[in-house]
């Protein structure tokens, strides 16, 4: 069974959100669940900071030996920071998912979307 942390909220696209209570701005990844399935990464494209994101819409990509897939922002606002490490060292996502393999940090634009997240609970019945 794949690693879903307590204090984290999840999607149904296997990304994970980092939710810093008095703040508006969230830290996002993909799950463990998602990086095992990827198998080894080797490219991270990530959006540029400043960069407006929907949720739900595609926001970057990753690339594995087995293939691309897209990044889905899990909230709507805009893009505050990115992980710049992951230009060098792609293979973060795979060592670290939920700590140095972090992708990018989002200033929330509509609170009510954080309702929409999952809890581990439901992320861990969903991602088996």
């Amino acid at each position: 069974m794949s690693d879903v942390p307590d204090d984290l909220k999840y999607t149904a696209e296997h990304e994970w959100v980092r939710v810093t209570d008095g703040s508006r701005t969230v830290r996002v990844g993909v799950t463990d669940y998602a990086q095992e399935s990827l198998g080894d990464v080797v490219y991270v494209n990530l959006p540029d900071i400043g960069a407006s994101v929907e949720k739900g819409a595609a926001v970057g990509e990753i690339e594995s030996t087995k293939s691309v897939s897209d990044i889905y922002a899990p909230l709507s606002g805009s893009v505050t920071a990115r992980n710049d490490a992951l230009d060098d060292q792609p293979e973060l996502i795979n060592s670290s998912p939920y700590g140095d393999g972090w992708i990018l940090e989002i200033e929330v634009s509509e609170d009510a979307e954080l309702a929409d997240l999952l809890d581990a609970a439901a992320y861990g019945t969903l991602a088996g």
